[in-house]
């Protein structure tokens, strides 16, 4: 039986990015580091060049106009000169220097004379440590001399390497100390996500109410946080509105199978005193009504999971549309309009939001429903105007909800389910349209109209 394999712990979001700092600052620090000892490198050995040129032009100069003397007159301990002739032969040295053999040998000097300096070991002078040599070319009289300087590099490669080895230390110490600081920065900055955490996992666990914590700083965590709120409203809703639908609609559904018990129940009693008729007819009443709920409770379900991509749709012509429904209804005065009126929708969606607007304004019109279509910018409007009692203006919101019914339609003979508003808003929101409801225009009177617009297709 093999052993399983142990979990990987994972590093905390505060150390991984502590870390991931830490490097890039090691990184950079090196970096600067490494760039700074080669500049300094670099200009330790351009002073010391320049210095020692200075020299050369100096002897130079003394041996042009012929006061140059043994020993040539030096500055410091730490400078060695000499002068030699074609046949490399010294013939002026400065104290310290050797006065038989050249300080540089061979291709040393040939490479001076090239114009190029020469750092050699410094205990062919009696000089501890490296020396640079920088050769020049001077006249006597008609001989050609070449001038040499020697200088120390010393104390220059100790300040170089003092600095250097302050850097080893100073570095690491930086770094440490900025690690530290960054670790208590960084827990700061993502002390607001925790509590967004400890707030979801409450909030997850049922211990307070859907709500997280925002932070005080007006930065990318309190937008999130506020963002998340709400979303969690939105979902809070969504999930209300679930609970009163199921609700609405279990109890919408209880009725006409309650309906259908009792009438069944009581046939079965009474077998030879049941109307069977009329017993049948008032069970289709029922089975009619209780698929029209069901009907209406499936179409809703589609309108809320609908999305542009996957609703049906195609260029609809308006006018041949409500004059098809009108010819349904007998008691609804329509004019065909004489020109087309096309929008991109689903026909039969349409064709079923205007249906519930006609079905809704027959039951309560006194005697006539109108339906009128128009063209109003680049919208097309439909209106579906009764003469009826009205809504009042404080319920022509409340009326769309589902499962919402005035007062004066709950009577079962007379209202409906509650849903045909509703459904005709969703079918509108998916075609990207607008209902309002007002009251209705003069010769009415009283009255209600219902306003649908939808975009112009082309």
């Amino acid at each position: 039986m093999t052993n399983p394999a142990p979990v990987r712990r994972e590093r905390s979001l505060r150390t991984r990015i502590v870390l991931l700092w830490v490097f890039g600052l090691a990184v950079g620090l090196a970096l600067g580091g490494t760039t700074l000892l080669g500049s300094l490198g670099i200009a330790l050995n351009r002073t010391a060049e320049a210095e020692a040129a200075k020299t050369v032009e100096g002897v130079a100069r003394l041996l042009e106009e012929d006061e140059l003397r043994n020993p040539v007159p030096v500055a410091g301990t730490d400078v060695r000169v000499q002068v030699v002739d074609a046949q490399s032969r010294v013939r002026f040295s400065s104290i310290g220097a050797d006065r038989l053999v050249p300080m540089l040998h061979g291709d040393e000097l040939a490479r001076a004379t090239g114009g190029a300096s020469v750092l050699i070991d410094g205990v062919r002078l009696g000089i501890e440590g490296p020396v640079l040599v920088v050769a020049g070319p001077a006249d006597a009289g008609d001989e050609r001399l070449t001038v040499l300087v020697a200088k120390s590099m010393r104390d220059l490669y100790q300040s170089a390497r003092f600095i250097r080895n302050a850097l080893l230390v100073a570095f690491p110490l930086l770094v440490a100390v900025l690690a530290l600081v960054a670790w208590r920065v960084i827990g700061a900055t993502l002390r607001p996500v925790e509590q967004l955490r400890r707030g979801a996992e409450e909030i997850t666990g049922g211990g307070r109410a859907g709500r997280l914590p925002v932070p005080a700083s007006r930065d990318e965590i309190h937008r999130l946080a506020v963002t998340l709120n709400d979303m969690l409203s939105r979902l809070d809703a969504a999930r209300a509105r679930q609970r009163a639908f199921v609700a609405d609609a279990a109890h919408e559904l209880r009725s006409p199978l309650a309906s259908m018990r009792v009438q069944l129940e009581v046939a079965q009693r009474l077998p030879g005193d049941t109307d069977w008729p009329g017993f049948v007819d008032d069970l289709m009443l029922d089975a009619d009504r209780l698929s029209r709920l069901v009907d209406d409770l499936l179409l809703l379900a589609r309108a809320d999971d609908a999305t542009e991509a996957a609703r049906r749709t195609a260029p609809v012509e308006l006018g041949e549309l409500l004059t098809d429904l009108a010819a349904r209804y007998p008691s609804v005065a329509f004019t065909p309009p004489a020109e087309q009126f096309w929008t991109d929708g689903d026909a039969d969606a349409l064709r079923r939001a205007v249906a519930n607007l006609l079905d809704n304004a027959g039951r309560h019109a006194r005697s006539t429903v109108a339906l009128a279509l128009a063209r109003e910018g680049d919208h097309h409007l439909i209106t579906v105007t009764d003469d009826g009692p009205g809504i009042p203006a404080a319920d022509r919101e409340r009326v769309f909800d589902r499962f919402t019914r005035l007062d004066d339609a709950r009577a079962r003979d007379a209202g409906g389910s509650g849903l045909g508003l509703a459904i005709v808003r969703e079918v509108v929101r998916l075609h990207h349209g607008a209902i309002t409801l007002t009251d209705a225009p003069p010769p009415a009177g009283s009255g209600l109209r219902a306003e649908i617009r939808l975009p112009a297709g082309d």
